[in-house]
């Protein structure tokens, strides 16, 4: 048992450190700004997804390492839960930056000057079938199975070379037909990205 707990921390560190120097390397913190995720006091934006970066590729939730007292930040859980919330925050533009930088910095040196770039338009089903009170949750037809789902459409741009595929960023679709809309957006302030992203899931085709 000490052996595997051993075993578990040494991987939890090596997690932390890469993640760390992911960060830096990209500088995600510049990146959070840049998409207005950022907070005028308390713990800094970039503090708060790091962590939940590291409970990802940990496979690890919040709730757990609160209760076993493993790896606990030094917030509060509703700060996490404040941070996911954050009307202002521009996902699209922060996966656009991001991807940019990985592009440019890590990928592009490796390539020849004769390798095509190009990029690439998915459309996906993303089933959210135990959901019951998710915004703009939808019967959605799913094309690759010839059958209704309930979730979202998950329309991504990707950028690739060849032999690398990047997403850049993606938006999640609901439907413009109210009838197969089991859930309606709640009222959100007209002058954020929130509530332009949800106006944008419910169109017939999204524009960006």
């Amino acid at each position: 048992m000490n052996k595997s707990i051993t075993q578990d921390n040494q991987n939890d560190n090596q997690i932390s450190k890469s993640i760390r120097r992911f960060f830096t390397r990209f500088h995600l913190s510049s990146a959070l700004k840049t998409a207005n995720a950022y907070k005028k006091k308390g713990i800094s934006a970039a503090l708060i997804f790091q962590y939940l970066f590291l409970l990802i590729f940990s496979n690890r939730s919040m709730y757990m390492n609160l209760l076993i007292g493993k790896d606990s930040p030094d917030f509060a859980k509703d700060t996490v839960y404040r941070f996911m919330k954050m009307l202002q925050i521009n996902w699209v533009r922060f996966t656009t930056v991001l991807s940019s930088r990985i592009i440019r910095d890590a990928i592009a040196p490796l390539d020849s000057a004769d390798r095509v770039n190009v990029l690439i338009i998915d459309d996906s089903m993303f089933e959210r079938n135990r959901s019951k009170k998710a915004e703009l949750l939808a019967k959605v037809y799913d094309h690759a199975k010839h059958c209704y789902k309930f979730g979202f459409r998950m329309l991504t741009l990707g950028w690739s070379d060849g032999s690398t595929f990047l997403p850049a960023n993606s938006i999640l679709l609901s439907t413009e037909n109210k009838k197969n809309r089991i859930n309606e957006a709640k009222e959100t302030d007209k002058r954020t990205v929130g509530y332009k992203r949800r106006m944008l899931a419910v169109k017939k085709g999204a524009k960006q």
